[in-house]
């Protein structure tokens, strides 16, 4: 049974006045509560939740956070979580839900996992709005604009490929200027990092300003701000922009805020709602998303920076499942034991261990558990990371919840409790595009060198003319791989990564590195989730896994 969120914000020192409750069971909390738990008590100590290279599957990264805060709980520490928001469209996809498993889940899961508190929807809204004024004026005639230059997109958190690509103002002068557009998922629209990122609303507001939606006709740029929409679209966005605070399964607090995609954008949750969970707990639990390679590196060089956190720990969740793919078995090959392969596959968390050593804090390795691991494979993950001097526990998170997160929250604890260390990102900022690239490319993926497509160095030489040179890079690339090949497993060596275009993600405040094939509009499958997602006659929600 849920607890009232009145209840749970109260027991977090959340003033009555600061809490605007969305039914019995969740809130947005006002930016307030930040500052006033400022005034009464020390900021707690911020742990980061990663992974090693995943399965399609996913390996319960998002559980293991849940069951690392319920640990924390257990062994009497003040925790909190600061997570994303799942997008709309991976839910009646093929991943279906995002909101942990088992015991260590966030509830009410099934709203979180929809429309929530309408978070997604507003910033919909928002990026639409600015699509439907960037027309609008070019209808007009009122912008300098050149219709063939418009790179904003429109936005709709569903996976829809047939909007990949579109056609719009056909049907005569009365329908506006025909031009080619599409549709990017919500999850990966900037004005998602945008918001993600901000740490107010008149910091919200300058970002909006500041998006590229084009260029003249003589090459020049455009921003959002001349549309004259950024006061309507920071409107939309001001309940949005208000961290939402729900709970796990065992009554831990957990802010979740925010979804942007990491192997397109840079994967975390909000600023706001990390900064709302340190302020109100001896620790907050946060993620990035997919890997460390992806969510990781964006974390430390993108939120981190941006937003003044500094972490005390990392958590690198493996499985022996996704150790015995990168050692070489096939996928439906998995359930069985096979320590042999885990010992292959063990290269793969040798890459993320020393990717997470660039950033200098201790790292602690969660072994996840699944039902069809054996004692010998588990203790083939235990015994490498001994051999590393790495901390390394079993986390049962799934199965007993915060029970079976107790070994590793003492393990946590005991990281966090070293000598502070101020952040260290992986480059400066006033490197070159190019060169920050290439020490992303090396030092984190393992990659020889890099090549600059004509495209993307096209738009480099564009990018330095307008000034935008001093920007951090988020790097678009698969998941599935440690380079941009999703068929290389394990800890490839010896390949070229290839940037084959640049976007400006001016508002976000970063450069985006586009390699491989990077969908922003997902498509559903042959059998998508959605077809097994019901409502039930007493009205529950039922089929959403």
């Amino acid at each position: 049974m849920l607890r009232p969120i009145a209840e749970v914000a109260g027991e977090l020192g959340i003033a009555t006045d600061h809490v605007e409750p969305f039914g019995r069971d969740k809130a947005k909390i006002r930016l307030e509560a930040i500052a006033a738990a400022a005034s009464s008590r020390p900021q707690g100590k911020l742990i980061l939740v990663s992974a090693i290279t995943p399965t399609p599957a996913g390996e319960g990264k998002t559980t293991t956070s849940i069951g690392l805060a319920q640990g924390l709980v257990r062994i009497g520490k003040s925790a909190a979580l600061a997570l994303r928001q799942p997008s709309m469209g991976p839910v009646f996809g093929r991943k279906g839900g995002a909101t942990g498993g088992g015991k260590s889940k966030v509830e009410p899961s099934n709203t979180i996992n929809l429309q929530f508190t309408g978070d997604f929807h507003a910033i919909t809204a928002a990026h639409n709005l600015l699509a439907a004024s960037i027309d609008n004026a070019l209808h007009f005639r009122a912008t300098e604009l050149d219709p063939r230059k418009v790179v904003w997109k429109r936005a709709l958190d569903m996976n829809d490929r047939s909007l990949r690509r579109v056609v719009i103002g056909l049907g005569g002068p009365s329908q506006g200027v025909p031009r080619e557009t599409g549709f990017d998922i919500t999850a990966a629209s900037e004005v998602m990092a945008i918001l993600c990122l901000a740490d107010s609303p008149s910091d919200l507001r300058a970002r909006l300003e500041r998006i590229l939606i084009g260029y003249t006709r003589d090459g020049q740029p455009v921003c959002a701000g001349s549309t004259g929409v950024i006061g309507s679209m920071a409107a939309i966005l001001s309940e949005a922009l208000l961290p939402n605070l729900v709970q796990t399964t065992e009554s831990t607090p957990a802010f979740i805020h925010g979804g942007p995609f990491a192997n397109i954008a840079h994967g975390c949750n909000s600023v706001l709602a990390t900064r709302m969970a340190l302020a109100h707990a001896d620790y907050a639990v946060t993620e990035a998303g997919f890997a460390f390679d992806l969510g990781g590196e964006k974390f430390f060089d993108l939120k981190c920076r941006s937003g003044g956190l500094n972490p005390a720990a990392i958590v690198l969740v493996a499985t022996v499942r996704a150790l015995k793919m990168h050692g070489g078995l096939a996928l439906d090959a998995l359930e069985e034991p096979n320590p042999a392969a885990v010992e292959r596959g063990l290269e793969n968390l040798a890459a993320h261990l020393d990717a997470a050593a660039r950033f200098e804090k201790p790292v602690v390795v969660a072994i996840n558990r699944f039902a069809n691991d054996s004692p010998q494979e588990m203790d083939v993950v235990a015994r490498y990371c001994a051999s590393r001097g790495v901390a390394c526990a079993p986390a049962d998170v799934f199965g007993a919840g915060g029970a079976g997160a107790v070994e590793l929250a003492e393990k946590v604890v005991a990281a966090a409790a070293g000598p502070y260390t101020p952040l260290k990102p992986l480059y400066p900022l006033d490197w070159a595009p190019e060169q920050k690239i290439e020490r992303i490319a090396r030092a984190i993926y393992g990659a020889s060198g890099i090549a600059i497509a004509a495209a993307a160095a096209s738009q480099l030489a564009r990018i330095k003319k307008l000034g935008y040179d001093q920007l951090p890079i988020c790097m678009a690339k698969t998941q599935d791989s440690l380079s941009d090949n999703p068929r290389l497993r394990g800890r490839p060596t010896g390949f070229t990564l290839t940037v084959r275009d640049i976007e400006i993600a001016a508002g976000a405040g970063f450069i985006v590195a586009l390699t491989g094939e990077i969908v922003r509009m997902p498509g559903l499958p042959e059998r998508p989730a959605a077809l097994r997602i019901d409502v039930d006659s007493a009205g529950g929600i039922v089929g959403l896994k």
